[in-house]
């Protein structure tokens, strides 16, 4: 089974669309108060949380048509995304480890992908 170029673009949709639901959910986890009642007024959570699932119904878009070994690792491509949002909203330090981690994440992939043709 040959995986589609489509499939791969709805997985990395999946992905990107799931690392603003981790940037919502770090936005949301940091307004938390020690009750039940913050979760369910917390908009930032329930942003997350939706991003989450889309970001599922992406995956399952993709999924449906290609290898799972082929698909799965395009997932990780999210933690660039992640990475670039964390600086972008959140001011986190982008370091030489970090940037070395996405040259391994995307190296990873693409091996999987030459792999698999």
């Amino acid at each position: 089974m040959n995986t589609p170029v489509s499939s791969m673009l709805w997985v990395i949709a999946g992905s990107v669309v799931g690392s603003f639901g981790m940037l919502f959910l770090k936005l949301g986890a940091s307004r938390l108060e020690g009750n039940l009642r913050s979760l369910a007024t917390n908009w930032r959570l329930v942003v997350g949380i939706a991003f989450y699932l889309l970001s599922s119904v992406l995956f399952v878009i993709g999924v449906k048509h290609g290898e799972l070994s082929v698909l799965y690792p395009l997932v990780s491509v999210g933690s660039i995304w992640t990475l670039l949002w964390s600086k972008l909203f959140l001011n986190e330090e982008l370091t030489k480890p970090k940037f070395i981690a996405v040259g391994m994440i995307l190296a990873g992939s693409a091996l999987l992908i030459l792999g698999a043709s």
